[in-house]
């Protein structure tokens, strides 16, 4: 299946989207908090700065408002090659990250050729607890049908 977005978030959420964090926030909360060493952070500020010449900054992201970004997967190689060395810096600081592929980001109020910029929606849907789809065994392994 080929995907249209990519997302790299962590596990906490921002207090103006209740979304999860993108990578650069993740990371710039880890320079703020004095955690990344001087070296690491260094590092990041160079991929920091390099994004911030080469992308766009949208509007919307630029006035706070509720959006995520995602980055289009369409021109994603180069901006993912260059993102990498910064999830190697979450995980050299133990800080969790997801990879997040869609092609149902949520309604786009920005666009360009490298990303779109998102609306958080505040729906929230919590289901009932589904019956159980699992085998009954307890072995952990589904039985096989005899032909």
């Amino acid at each position: 299946m080929r995907f249209k977005y990519v997302r790299i978030q962590g596990k906490e959420l921002a207090e103006n989207t209740k979304y999860a964090k993108g990578i650069f926030s993740m990371c710039w909360q880890l320079i703020q908090n004095d955690v990344m060493e001087e070296e690491d952070a260094d590092l990041f500020r160079e991929i920091d700065l390099w994004f911030s010449e080469i992308l766009p900054y949208p509007p919307q992201c630029r006035n706070q408002e509720r959006v995520v970004c995602f980055f289009k997967t369409e021109n994603s190689d180069l901006m993912m090659k260059l993102i990498t060395p910064a999830m190697w810096l979450l995980e050299k600081y133990n800080h969790p990250y997801y990879v997040v592929y869609t092609n149902f980001p949520g309604e786009i109020v920005y666009e360009d050729p490298y990303q779109v910029a998102v609306k958080v929606d505040d729906t929230v849907v919590i289901e009932a607890l589904q019956e159980s789809w699992s085998p009954e065994e307890t072995t952990g392994t589904v039985p096989m049908k005899k032909p």
